[in-house]
């Protein structure tokens, strides 16, 4: 994070909407996506350690979304409701960025948020995240 309190972006969104990695005060990386309007509708509380990894982790999710299912619970201090997508090793694989008054309002948020994931454009690998295996395409002339 920087000297105002927010986070630095590593790769993704624009400032309105999208994907975006941000590098947060321990050095490792979560993402966030964004709405259109620009207000973020869900986070990841996995940490990665670079943001290559995060994108990655994104990716799977947007890979899977119309199979997403979420378990809408209370919050623990305070009133309200959030959604959340379960992971591997009981940890949440993303949840919602904030609680939603009503249960059918998280529900909704929920519904919202998969089709928003699924809109979401694949990512081109960069070079530096090919295997090492991997062998270039091209022939030495360029072509």
């Amino acid at each position: 994070m920087d000297a105002s309190g927010r986070g630095q972006a590593a790769a993704g969104a624009t400032s309105r909407g999208g994907f975006r990695a941000e590098r947060a005060p321990d050095g490792r990386y979560r993402w966030q996506l964004k709405a259109p309007n620009g207000r973020v509708v869900a986070i990841t509380p996995a940490a990665f350690e670079t943001a290559g990894e995060a994108e990655r982790g994104f990716d799977g999710l947007r890979a899977g979304a119309t199979e997403l299912t979420a378990r809408i619970t209370h919050v623990r201090d305070g009133i309200g409701w959030i959604w959340v997508v379960p992971g591997s090793r009981s940890l949440p694989e993303v949840r919602s960025s904030r609680a939603y008054e009503r249960y059918a309002t998280c529900q909704n948020a929920f519904r919202r948020f998969v089709v928003l994931l699924a809109k979401q454009p694949a990512r081109e690998p960069s070079p530096r995240e090919l295997p090492d295996h991997a062998v270039s395409l091209r022939r030495p002339d360029g072509r």
